[in-house]
């Protein structure tokens, strides 16, 4: 989401931090654009020792995130073995993960993979062999808690207890919502009440859809005078809103 503010959370974020406490593997799953990516950072900054790796698409997108990470924190073998980012790129797939691997032996770390897109047998195998060698955690991020989006990846997270949903707003949490982004952005228009009550209505209370049509608001093409073109807005929203990132 572009605005970078969290509005209603502290539940949610109480409750992710309190997971990552535990270091117990969880899986973070809601809508597209509910906020999932913007809760979690905005809690690991107290948690040095969880290894981000944003986009979990392939094993070796994550091993490098991986190394990448432990480069970050100056674990000693990872400084030995790569110095800089540009030998991680350098190094093979299989001699990037051995060092990895050998790495995570080295203190005691926690693994998050973010914007899972239906994870490979492959990449799941490579998951247990972590979660078994070093007793390294891996959490999760997802769209849901189905094989559609947690692919191979799924009996990791099986128990109801090591799932954490995140949903859209209720419709008094989603108004209150969107007058804050209103004030914020200093938007106005004769039909703002109107305008309001459709957001809310064609969003279903997500905050990062609140979020781009609100800010759609704000363009030269959807005013006129002191109106706001309600349909073309809509209807440019439904067609071109990209929720990938705004988890």
């Amino acid at each position: 989401m572009k605005e970078e503010f969290i509005f209603g959370r502290e539940e949610e974020r109480r409750n992710i931090r309190d997971r990552l406490t535990k270091r117990k593997p969880f899986l973070i799953h809601g809508p597209a654009g509910v906020g999932k990516t913007l809760l979690l950072r905005s809690v690991l900054p107290e948690f040095s020792d969880v290894l981000y790796c944003e986009n979990a698409a392939t094993t070796l997108t994550i091993f490098r995130a991986l190394a990448r990470n432990l480069l970050r924190l100056h674990n000693v073998r990872a400084v030995a073995a790569f110095r800089n980012e540009g030998a991680i790129k350098a190094k093979s797939a299989v001699a990037l993960k051995g060092i990895v691997m050998d790495s995570l032996l080295e203190g005691k770390y926690c693994i998050l993979l973010d914007h899972l897109k239906r994870p490979s047998y492959a990449l799941a195998a490579a998951v247990r062999e972590i979660m078994g060698w070093g007793l390294t955690p891996v959490m999760a991020i997802a769209r849901s808690c189905h094989m559609e989006d947690v692919g191979f990846l799924q009996p990791f997270y099986s128990d109801r207890s090591e799932k954490c949903e995140i949903r859209n707003f209720a419709p008094e949490g989603a108004e209150q919502f969107a007058g804050e982004v209103v004030k914020r952005k200093g938007l106005s228009a004769q039909n703002m009440r109107e305008f309001l009550e459709k957001v809310l209505e064609f969003s279903g209370g997500n905050p990062g859809a609140i979020l781009a049509m609100l800010e759609m608001a704000g363009y030269p093409k959807y005013r006129s005078d002191e109106h706001i073109k309600i349909t073309p807005l809509y209807i440019d929203f439904r067609m071109n809103w990209d929720p990938v990132g705004k988890r």
